[in-house]
């Protein structure tokens, strides 16, 4: 019997946090990479659309693999269905476009 995995992954892409859905999600040739591919979103035929889905789906129109940087993700669930994808603001606002991988609590 053949098992239909969805995953949900959830990571930074600049200031914002990215959920988006897939069916195969790995860990990349290329080290420190996780592959994302055949996203799955709604669709488009509904009469209710939702902006952030939209934009995400304009995004990664014609993507067949996406290679996300490991520190950037925040999490990867299998579900067993798929959700809203979607954008939302991130409370990790830096003014540069450098991330951090690791921020003492005891830096004063």
């Amino acid at each position: 019997m053949s098992e239909n995995h969805i995953y949900k992954v959830i990571f930074f892409n600049r200031d914002e946090i990215y959920e988006v859905y897939a069916k195969n999600v790995y860990e990349g040739d290329m080290y420190g990479f996780i592959v994302i591919e055949d996203f799955i979103f709604g669709e488009k035929s509904s009469v209710l659309i939702d902006p952030s889905e939209e934009k995400l789906r304009n995004e990664f129109e014609g993507v067949n693999r996406t290679f996300i940087p490991i520190h950037e993700i925040i999490r990867i669930d299998q579900v067993k269905k798929r959700g809203v994808s979607k954008i939302s603001s991130s409370s990790k606002k830096n003014s540069n476009n450098v991330s951090t991988l690791y921020s003492s609590p005891d830096k004063k």
